[in-house]
C-alpha cells in the first residue's frame, strides 16, 4: 500500500477550474458556500487581492487539487474583524481574514483543513496582521477545525451579505 502525499503551495490561475469543481463538491455535500456565487471563478479570488496575484493556496493530495483556502483584507462590516478589533483596541486594518477554506468531502480526515489553515495563518503573520474569520453557525464541522487549531471564538452574531441576506456567524481569532 502506498503512502498517499499532501501538499499545499501557493494557488496559479491554472489551478481554477480544479479549485471550482472541487468547491461545486463541497457545495453539494455540505452546503458551503450557502450561496452558490455566479461567478465561482472570481469568487474564488480573496476581496480586496489583486487577481493576478491572490493570497490563495490549494492543497493536494497525490497530485490533485482537493482543497482551498485565502487570506484578505478586513472590509468595512466584516463581523469578526470588528469583534476583534472592539476586544484588542487594534484596528481591523490589523486583522487578515482566513476564507474560502474548503476540503473536498473525498478527501477528508487526512488534516488537508488544517494544513490549509496553518499556510493561511503563516502568511497573515508574516505581513504583520492578526488572523480572524467568520463561518455560519450551522458549519459545526468547520467550527470544529478551528477549535482543535486552538482559535477563539470570540462571539456569534450577524453578518449582512447582501441587502436583503443576514446571516448568523460564529467569528473566531487565531491563537496569539
Amino acid at each position: 500500500m502506498s503512502e498517499e502525499r499532501i501538499s499545499v503551495r501557493r494557488r496559479d490561475s491554472s489551478d481554477l477550474d480544479a479549485c471550482v469543481r472541487v468547491l461545486a463538491e463541497v457545495h453539494e455535500s455540505d452546503g458551503y458556500p450557502v450561496n452558490w456565487p455566479q461567478d465561482p471563478a472570481g469568487w474564488l479570488t480573496p476581496p480586496g487581492s489583486p487577481p493576478e496575484s491572490p493570497a490563495a493556496w490549494v492543497a493536494l493530495l497525490d497530485g490533485r487539487i482537493v482543497g482551498h483556502s485565502c487570506l484578505s483584507p478586513a472590509r468595512p462590516g466584516d463581523a469578526a474583524p470588528d469583534i476583534w478589533s472592539g476586544r484588542t483596541g487594534m484596528g481591523p486594518e490589523q486583522t487578515a481574514v482566513v476564507s474560502r477554506l474548503f476540503v473536498s468531502p473525498k478527501a477528508r480526515g487526512h488534516g488537508i483543513g488544517a494544513l490549509l489553515l496553518t499556510e493561511t495563518v503563516r502568511e497573515a503573520r508574516g505581513r504583520g496582521l492578526h488572523p480572524v474569520l467568520d463561518v455560519v453557525t450551522s458549519d459545526r464541522a468547520a467550527a470544529a477545525l478551528y477549535e482543535r487549531q486552538g482559535w477563539t471564538l470570540m462571539a456569534t452574531g450577524e453578518q449582512r451579505w447582501g441587502p436583503d441576506q443576514t446571516v448568523q456567524v460564529h467569528c473566531f481569532a487565531a491563537p496569539l
